[in-house]
């Protein structure tokens, strides 16, 4: 059956989780095209904050990456606005001329920040705060300039003001309503938290009307004019005032807005029933939801009825506000304003930082603010929405929910006391009970874990305590530990360690033997077990196994990075970090003659060539004529080095060389995660191999390994395995102690987390006090490398699908991403 076509317009958190919703209950339906207006893959925008603040970066935040819009065969126009929807003819026209024609089409556009209409909004150093664009514009200015000027007191603009006080700005809010965040706190609650934001450092202007924006003699914002006549400095100003839904596009094609695209309860258009909406830019009965929790129910309804099962209708949310703001917990929902003709129970203490507001009607709780103190919100959202009249609890209401008897709640866990019908994470609208069976069901044992099972914890983060908690006592012992009982994946309940044992113990040579020996649930697996299994065959049984390229990840069937405009990335290997006049000419020749838009020298100390058309892959290969640098590989990445006794007064060892021999020897080796080596002339240790995964550092009698080290997000400094005298001895106790991990690891652990899991003391014993095992490793990974192929040149044998390289002929409306 011929699939219809259904176009998305907009890449953003809303329209891609109705994706997902959708590709769950009619995976085969639809030919799927996306087009957003960023250069990115899908990402999570709340989480702009973190990244502005240093506390996380871009990567962290993608919530689909390039290689799940590939996995699932939607063509993503990453960086196209669409400017045109012809309904007639049902095709959607991008700016720069793509076209996609729609059986059904869902805007998802979002919502655009509300510039103040005042002279100077359009200088230099004025900026919305809406995407990662802008965030990435705040932390370059924060590099150079000292004074930041916020205008607005809501959340994104305490964000921006705390990311850029992070920074080392002087940052001065200015808010023209009397108290900060209004419309998620009363006056109260609001004045504590400037109090609090004051102590910290970030100044505010309480009441005050901006004016004008001043410019300096080069056209970039110096300061900011108030209506009262005063200025103040401003090399940065960001606009934070308010969002507005985004309903051009909408309005252009002639459907009807009011307050958004107006949409029914099947999240259909009125004016035209094969066109949706959902998200910021939807006027769902007057309401346009600026929150995640309901932009998310209107994906799942709007889901269900792409996929024709014509079941599910939106009625409206109602919401709560649960937030962490620079630090500090809030909590809204319902009337919590009060006012005539509603009671309020009230609990104040500034000092300690904690501030409780309950709004009571007709014996029914009504509203909630919270402030500090937010562990109860969940509860008292539940009774507002339930209607549970609260006279029997009124005196212990104010106290939380583990204080009241007759709800039967025991023990001190909120967690453990909560019904498994009770909602944790209001985003994603997961209870208690889903978690818990996600728990035990499909073993899991860790916060990312549970986040993509089950999407708690995966938007705002509020509910990222309750979820540990909940891992806590339903996994059991420290959830944040890797036991050995984790399962594989969701195709069984066999762990890691089973299914390689199996492997050995059965002589299992492919993945269909895998699957039938240990009774698959799905019988052509999936994403997370094919790739592990594909990794144990060819490791256990090296020259036997033959490799699945299908079962590889995209950059590894590619053998190159691909980027976030869909490009690839393409680094040769430079041994030892060592080059020559030759190779440079034959780069810089390739580079000009496939128009590769950037060339970067790497931490690992190569080139990196970034903008390589997929089609162009196998020529850059060929015309720099290197061997493949593995940077797309679950394999030997570098082996850095510094220049060693050869050239520098201080070294005692040749570096250089000794690094250059470790990666002719090691650079086919695949591996469950990626490898680093790095060799350093002396103990000043310039090549930093102290966070490597083997460090060599070379010393007056000979040379130090040192393993188990990683530079990532979490730094862990190497261990220190054993000092050598001589450079063979170099090769073979890290080629064992590489082959160990190699046989024992699990797929996609580090050498870290695969030390940390069976203990240092293991290792050493098999690797210093065994030397006959020693031996054998050594060899044994010596036979495994023998031969390997170079996926850039020996296509054949690698088995490299070259088709995959050829340029298509497709209808004009059609991008390929692989």
């Amino acid at each position: 059956m011929k699939k219809m076509k259904l176009v998305l317009i907009g890449n953003g958190m809303a329209g891609v989780r109705t994706l997902e919703e959708l590709l769950k209950i009619a995976p085969d339906l639809y030919e799927i095209t996306v087009f957003g207006a960023e250069p990115h893959p899908n990402y999570n925008r709340i989480l702009l904050s973190p990244v502005l603040a240093g506390e996380q970066t871009l990567d962290e935040i993608v919530l689909n990456p390039l290689s799940w819009y590939a996995e699932h065969g939607i063509t993503l126009h990453a960086g196209k606005t669409v400017e045109r929807i012809d309904r007639v003819k049902r095709i959607v026209y991008a700016a720069d001329g793509t076209q996609a024609p729609y059986d059904r089409l869902l805007l998802a556009t979002g919502s655009s920040p509300f510039i103040l209409p005042v002279p100077g909004k359009d200088l230099q150093g004025v900026l919305a705060y809406r995407d990662i664009a802008d965030t990435q514009a705040m932390i370059d200015a924060a590099a150079k300039y000292k004074h930041a000027v916020v205008i607005g007191g809501g959340l994104l603009g305490l964000e921006a003001a705390n990311g850029l006080m992070r920074r080392g700005m002087q940052v001065t809010v200015v808010h023209i309503m009397p108290w900060l965040m209004e419309r998620q706190l009363d006056d109260t609650a609001g004045k504590l938290l400037q109090k609090s934001l004051e102590e910290r450092g970030i100044r505010f202007m309480m009441g005050a009307q901006t004016e004008a924006l001043i410019p300096d003699d080069k056209g970039r914002v110096m300061a900011v004019r108030f209506k009262d006549g005063q200025e103040i400095p401003a090399d940065l100003v960001v606009m934070a005032a308010g969002i507005r839904p985004n309903t051009t596009l909408a309005e252009a094609t002639g459907l009807h807005c009011n307050r958004g695209v107006v949409v029914n309860d099947t999240m259909q258009t009125i004016t035209d029933p094969r066109i949706y909406s959902v998200g910021e830019c939807a006027a769902h009965r007057g309401i346009a939801y600026g929150l995640v929790a309901p932009l998310f129910e209107q994906g799942k309804v709007c889901a269900t009825h792409l996929a024709q099962f014509g079941i599910g209708r939106y009625t409206g949310s109602q919401t709560s506000t649960k937030l962490k703001v620079t630090g500090i917990d809030l909590f809204s929902a319902g009337n919590f304003t009060g006012g005539e003709g509603f009671e309020e129970i009230v609990m104040s203490d500034a000092v300690g930082g904690v501030y409780k507001k309950l709004v009571i009607k007709d014996d029914k709780l009504v509203g909630a603010c919270l402030y500090g103190d937010t562990v109860d919100g969940s509860w008292y959202f539940k009774l507002l929405r339930d209607g549970r009249r609260v006279a029997d609890i009124r005196d212990k209401l104010m106290f939380g929910e583990s204080n009241i008897g007759d709800l039967g709640h025991q023990g001190h866990s909120k967690a453990a006391a909560m019904a498994d019908s009770d909602e944790v994470c209001g985003c994603n609208g997961v209870s208690k009970g889903s978690i818990c069976k996600a728990i035990r069901e499909k073993g899991l044992f860790t916060l990312d874990e549970v986040r993509k099972h089950t999407k708690a914890s995966a938007s705002c983060g509020s509910c990222t305590g309750l979820v540990e908690q909940l891992l806590m006592f339903t996994a059991g012992g420290d959830y944040s530990a890797t036991p050995k009982t984790k399962a594989l994946c969701g195709c069984t309940d066999l762990g890691h360690q089973a299914v390689r044992e199996a492997i050995r113990e059965r002589h299992l040579l492919s993945i269909a033997d895998v699957h039938r020996t240990l009774d698959w649930r799905t019988p052509d697996g999936c994403a997370s077990c094919r790739p592990a299994i594909n990794y144990y065959l060819l490791s256990s049984w090296p020259k036997e196994a033959q490799d699945d390229p299908q079962s590889r990840y995209i950059n590894e069937r590619s053998h190159a990075n691909i980027q976030k405009d869909g490009s690839y990335s393409v680094i040769p290997r430079m041994w030892g970090g060592e080059t020559s006049a030759s190779e440079l000419r034959r780069i810089a020749d390739a580079v000009d003659k496939y128009k590769i838009p950037t060339v970067k020298v790497t931490g690992g100390q190569r080139i990196d060539l970034l903008g390589v058309k997929k089609e162009d892959l196998p020529g850059v290969w060929k015309d720099i004529g290197m061997p493949s640098g593995h940077a797309y590989a679950k394999a030997l990445r570098t082996v850095k080095t510094c220049v060693g006794s050869e050239w520098c007064r201080f070294g005692t060892q040749d570096s250089t060389q000794m690094g250059k021999d470790l990666e002719r020897a090691l650079w086919r080796m695949y591996a469950p995660h990626k490898v680093k080596l790095a060799v350093s002339g002396c103990p000043r240790n310039c090549a930093e191999a102290g966070i490597k995964d083997v460090g060599v550092i070379g010393v007056d009698s000979g040379w130090e390994i040192h393993i188990g080290g990683n530079g990532g997000i979490k730094t862990e400094v190497a261990h220190f395995l054993v000092k050598l005298k001589t450079p063979a001895e170099v090769l073979e106790y890290s080629g064992a102690f590489l082959q160990l991990y190699r046989e024992e690891g699990w797929y996609l652990e580090r050498t870290v987390h695969y030390i940390n899991r069976v203990g240092l003391d293991t290792v050493k014993k098999r690797i210093l006090d065994d030397e006959q095992g020693r031996r054998a490793l050594w060899e044994k990974l010596q036979f495994s490398l023998d031969g390997e192929p170079d996926p850039w040149f020996d296509f054949e044998q690698a088995r490299v699908d070259l088709s995959q390289f050829e340029p298509v002929a497709a209808p004009s409306n059609v991008k390929e991403i692989a």
